[in-house]
C-alpha cells in the first residue's frame, strides 16, 4: 500500500498520451522528409531562387505603370469586380441558409431526406474550386460577369453553408424543444428558436463571406468572369509587365480596403452580441 504522505511529482507528459503525441509528430516529420526526397526538392536551390526573384521583379516590374490603373476603363473594371462580389456573396448567403438548416442534424426538418440533400449541396459546392466553377459557367454562359457571379455564388454557398451549419449545430436546444413541445412546425422552430440564437453569428459570417468573395472575384475574372482579373490576364498575355505590376498593386490595395471594412463591420457586429 502506497504511503499517503509521499509527495506527488508533477510530470508534463503522461504515458501513454506522450507516446501518442511524440509518435504522431515523428510520423509527420518522417512523411515530410520522404515527400521532400520523393519530389526531389532542392532546398538550397529554392532559397537561391527566392533571392533571384527580387532581381526579376526589380528588372521587369519596376516602376509600375500607375496611370494605367487610373484609367476610366480600369476603374469601371474595379466597380465590376465589386458588383460581382456583392451579387455572388448575397446570392450565395441567401441560398446557403436553407441548405445549412437542412444539413444541421439537430434541427433538420427531415433527417432522412432533407439532411442528406442539404449536406450534399454544401459539400458539393465546397469540393469544387471557384476557378473550376468559372470554367464550367464560362463554357455554358460565355465570357462575362454572369458566369463570374454564378461561379462566386456556388463558391459562397459552400463557404457560408458550412459555417452556418456549424453555428446551428452549436445552439442551445432548450428553446427548440420548447417550441416543438408547443406544437410548432419545423419552419416556426427555425424562425423563432434557431434564428434568434444565430443571427449575430450569421451576420458576421455573411460579412466574412463577402470579404472572401471579393478576393476570389479577381481569380474568377482571370478565367473569364470579367473585372480586374480580365485586365490582369490580358496584360500578362501581352507581356505588359509594368501594367501587370500596377494591376497587382491595385488588387492588393483593394483587398486591404476590403479587409479593413469587413474587419470593422465584424467588430461592430460582435459588439452587438
Amino acid at each position: 500500500m502506497a504511503n499517503s504522505n509521499t509527495p506527488q511529482k508533477w510530470s508534463r507528459y503522461k504515458y501513454p498520451e506522450s507516446l501518442y503525441k511524440h509518435g504522431t509528430l515523428l510520423l509527420v516529420l518522417l512523411f515530410l522528409g520522404y515527400s521532400l526526397h520523393f519530389l526531389n526538392v532542392d532546398i538550397p536551390l529554392l532559397l537561391g531562387a527566392l533571392g533571384g526573384l527580387v532581381g526579376v521583379v526589380s528588372d521587369r516590374y519596376y516602376p509600375p505603370d500607375l496611370p494605367y490603373v487610373l484609367d476610366r476603363g480600369y476603374l469601371a473594371a474595379i466597380l465590376d469586380t465589386l458588383q460581382m462580389s456583392f451579387l455572388g456573396g448575397f446570392a450565395g448567403v441567401c441560398l446557403a441558409i436553407p441548405l445549412a438548416w437542412f444539413s444541421a442534424w439537430n434541427v433538420s426538418p427531415n433527417r432522412r431526406l432533407l439532411f442528406p440533400v442539404g449536406r450534399l449541396g454544401v459539400i458539393s459546392c465546397r469540393a469544387i474550386h471557384e476557378t473550376i466553377w468559372t470554367i464550367l459557367f464560362v463554357s455554358v454562359l460565355g465570357f462575362g460577369m454572369l458566369a463570374g457571379v454564378s461561379a462566386l455564388t456556388m463558391f459562397c454557398i459552400g463557404f457560408a453553408g458550412k459555417l452556418f451549419a456549424d453555428e446551428i449545430e452549436a445552439i442551445e436546444m432548450g428553446p427548440v424543444e420548447a417550441m416543438r413541445s408547443a406544437g410548432a412546425n419545423p419552419f416556426q422552430v427555425f424562425i423563432y428558436a434557431v434564428v434568434p440564437q444565430v443571427r449575430v453569428a450569421f451576420t458576421g459570417i455573411a460579412i466574412y463571406t463577402w470579404d472572401v468573395a471579393f478576393r476570389a472575384a479577381t481569380v474568377v475574372g482571370f478565367f473569364g468572369g470579367g473585372g480586374m482579373g480580365w485586365y490582369l490576364k490580358r496584360n500578362v498575355q501581352q507581356l505588359e509587365n509594368l501594367r501587370v505590376a500596377a494591376i497587382i498593386l491595385s488588387i492588393i490595395a483593394m483587398v486591404l480596403i476590403a479587409e479593413f471594412l469587413s474587419g470593422w463591420l465584424r467588430a461592430a457586429v460582435n459588439k452587438a452580441k
